[in-house]
């Protein structure tokens, strides 16, 4: 970047700076601000969820996983009143988060080897690693944000220029619509024609050129595309700078849209991550952002946007924000129909896993790996992969991925993912082969056959090491009787049994979903 592109960027930076001088936000506050607003509907939050229930919501929300049955006994058992702030922090700072965030960047930043991203996969393995490294170091999103829009260099060895190159048709519009979807949270259809040509401005020295190397493109500014004399240029919120010659107009908009007043950005970042762990956007759709689709609870959105710009945009500190409030972690539940528009947002949502999560803890619990192809030659790629979630590239596929609603990543819209129900879906796994050949694993029924070898069908450790495993928690005493009756009329607690056990744990609700 030369000199004079510095200054512009900052000086820009500098215009659009709001000083922020208030204390952080706290959790207390924030349910504060969701208690008033639900006041005005006559309705307040429920009641704390169960500590097993919580266990595996956060679990499922931030990593993609379910505790093993040691730690969700060490949970369930441990009387300190601070241990789920505890998991909150330790959850934040494994690996798996990094894993589990990772794919929803995949998703929205349309990380595809082939039509219509056509990144390839080599860039596409450059591209996921260095999006997985800014989640695990927990780069600002700001920076984040400002390396994707400015970036130059070759796919091949410049992870961040793939931002530019995840589309059908790489031209100024189809850039703008992009960066508009993905860091505005704005359907660029949705904007007036005359926003959309300002906007697509910003993009008009944006230059693709080849290599001699297969597959490699170099992304770089070509002032050519530029006016020899300085120009004006017109941002989302009405206001305007001066672009001046030789000047990638790229530094100005994304030093514009990074600074803590923008309108846009962190507005579009606090919404999709109360998505992600509610189910419900505070403005629904999540990624749609527009002055006729307000929030549910405006109030709610300022309160996160400053909480994310007085952490200097730290995602994990907005993630802690929110998952210790009594909001996130009280009782799923649903206000009436006809105040779901206004306050849905406000309960957490019972919702389907996602295809990856949900074959993962498959594997997960079974001790099995799955197996993966890219169903498109070029190159054919098949292996087999312990946790889907790992997997880069949305051109490798399976067919249970499929089947429960993974996203083709053609979009990057949130509405790309089908996580609803099918009768397909609810037939593999009462009937399919590829269930119960997981389910013949020895690995995950060792440690029941080892310890229990007199079979004593009164012994409830079996079972409950089995639903520690399954669900995260302990089986109630109806479920005890159920599966003791069970158990006495095969013979006791033998692999095939727990096998049988297992299967119909995996075919309840309560397993399939999040609550």
């Amino acid at each position: 970047m030369n000199t004079r592109a510095h200054i512009t960027a900052l000086t820009v930076l500098l215009m659009f700076c709001a000083t922020a001088a208030c204390a952080i936000v706290t959790p207390a506050e924030l349910d504060r601000c969701v208690e008033a607003h639900l006041s005005q509907s006559k309705l307040a939050l429920p009641p704390a969820c169960e500590d097993a229930v919580f266990l595996r919501r956060v679990s499922l929300d931030l990593t993609g996983r379910i505790p093993a049955p040691d730690a969700a006994r060490a949970f369930l058992d441990n009387p300190r009143s601070d241990k789920r702030r505890i998991l909150i922090d330790t959850l934040l700072a494994s690996p798996d988060y990094a894993d589990y965030q990772t794919l929803h960047w995949l998703d929205l930043l349309r990380v595809k080897s082939e039509f219509p991203a056509n990144l390839w996969p080599n860039a596409v393995q450059v591209y996921s690693r260095w999006i997985r490294s800014n989640v695990a170091t927990n780069q600002p999103y700001d920076a984040f944000a400002r390396d994707l829009l400015t970036a130059n260099g070759s796919n091949f060895r410049d992870p961040a220029v793939n931002f530019f190159r995840a589309l059908p048709h790489k031209d100024a519009t189809n850039i703008a619509a992009f960066v508009a979807q993905s860091l505005m949270g704005t359907r660029f259809g949705t904007l007036p024609p005359n926003e959309q040509a300002d906007l697509a401005h910003f993009f008009c020295a944006v230059g693709y050129k080849a290599t001699t190397e297969w597959k490699e493109e170099i992304v770089f500014f070509n002032p050519a595309q530029l006016d020899a004399r300085p120009f004006a240029l017109r941002f989302s919120d009405g206001r305007t700078a001066t672009c001046a010659p030789n000047t990638d107009p790229r530094l100005l908009f994304a030093a514009w849209l990074t600074a803590p007043g923008n309108p846009f950005f962190a507005r579009c970042a606090v919404n999709r991550i109360w998505f992600y762990l509610m189910g419900r956007g505070i403005v629904h759709e999540a990624d749609d952002l527009r002055a006729d689709n307000p929030p549910a609870n405006p109030a709610l959105l300022t309160l996160l946007e400053k909480a994310l710009v007085e952490n200097r945009f730290d995602l994990r500190a907005l993630y802690r924000l929110i998952l210790n409030s009594q909001t996130y972690q009280a009782q799923a539940s649903a206000p009436p129909e006809t105040l779901m528009r206004r306050t849905g947002y406000a309960f957490y949502q019972i919702r389907q896993l996602d295809a990856e999560v949900l074959l993962d803890i498959i594997c997960q619990i079974t001790g099995t790996t799955e197996s993966y192809s890219s169903q498109i030659p070029e190159p054919y790629t098949n292996f087999t992969e312990s946790r889907s979630i790992c997997i880069g590239d949305g051109s490798v596929t399976s067919p249970f991925l499929e089947m429960f609603g993974r996203p083709p990543r053609d979009t990057g819209l949130l509405s790309e993912r089908a996580n609803w129900p099918s009768t397909s879906q609810r037939l593999h796994l009462l009937n399919a082969s590829h269930i119960q050949n997981k389910l013949l694993q020895v690995p995950a029924f060792r440690p029941f056959k080892k310890k229990h070898e007199k079979r004593d069908p009164q012994q409830s450790r079996p079972l409950d090491e089995l639903y520690l495993l399954a669900l995260s928690r302990y089986p109630t005493t109806d479920e005890r009787l159920v599966a003791h009756t069970y158990m006495q009329t095969s013979g006791g607690p033998s692999v095939t049994v727990l096998q049988d056990l297992l299967w119909a744990l995996i075919n309840t609700k309560e397993f399939c979903v999040r609550r």
